[in-house]
């Protein structure tokens, strides 16, 4: 009598197990948080890291591979420097074409902007872009309307402006000048 039981009860937990409605922890994975995949010519700028190609990388990743994956995306480094006087400690910069740089602290990515290429700059193989509408170079009346936006008041550095509580950026005239996130070397 006590093997029937054992079986059915073994059949009914079995039977429970999938209802066939409960999507799995990997297809949760995929649902709204899961962000689609960039193009291997393609870096996107995120507040909390970039991605390059088929790659995301958060602040902390390795320079190595972040260095790698920009340059497949964009073309070579342009060039690279060091401030060791940046109020969090020394920052290494690294330069790419389209006007981003990357900030690293102990081998690690910290920040990156991205501003106007430099006079010379090759031109980048790949685009840059933000999530949204507000690109380097949009009109202000897009900037102000994105969703999150905020004025800096009282920068000593120039028009600069919040989008949610990971990006900023400056505004000259009317375009978007710089966008930026993550630790920077600013001088206030």
């Amino acid at each position: 009598m006590r093997m029937p039981l054992l079986i059915l009860a073994g059949a009914l937990a079995l039977a429970g197990c999938d209802s066939g409605e409960v999507p799995s922890p990997a297809e949760r994975q995929q649902g709204e948080g899961a962000q689609a995949p960039v193009a291997a010519d393609r870096v996107e700028m995120r507040g909390e890291g970039l991605t390059a190609g088929a790659e995301a990388f958060y602040f902390a990743a390795g320079q190595q591979e972040v260095e790698a994956a920009l340059a497949a995306a964009l073309g070579p480094v342009l060039r690279t420097g060091e401030n060791p006087e940046c109020g969090a400690g020394p920052v290494t910069f690294t330069d790419f074409a389209g006007g981003l740089t990357a900030h690293f602290q102990e081998g690690r990515l910290v920040g990156w902007n991205w501003h106007l290429p430099q006079d010379g700059d090759a031109a980048a193989r790949g685009t840059i872009r933000l999530p949204g509408d507000v690109q380097l170079g949009s009109p202000r009346a897009t900037l102000e309307a994105a969703p999150g936006f905020a004025k800096i008041e009282g920068s000593t550095l120039g028009e600069e402006f919040a989008l949610g509580e990971r990006i900023g950026g400056f505004v000259t005239g009317d375009k978007v000048e710089m966008l930026y996130a993550g630790t920077q070397c600013f001088f206030r």
